[in-house]
């Protein structure tokens, strides 16, 4: 059995935001606006998603 993964898409810019979102985009392999990036769903990747929620749309995957 597979574990769950999440596919992370940036939908909004980064220019307006703190440093930290900016980072945490970039930890996550985000570069620019559509980016996607496949991660597993785990609680690192929780917690990069839950700092930067209102820049990036979540679906999980198979």
């Amino acid at each position: 059995m597979m574990a769950a993964r999440l596919k992370v898409t940036q939908v909004k810019s980064k220019v307006s935001e703190k440093q930290n979102q900016r980072d945490t985009l970039r930890s996550l392999g985000l570069k620019r606006i559509n980016d996607s990036v496949v991660r597993p769903d785990d609680a690192q990747t929780r917690g990069y998603i839950k700092t930067v929620a209102h820049l990036v749309k979540v679906e999980e995957i198979d």
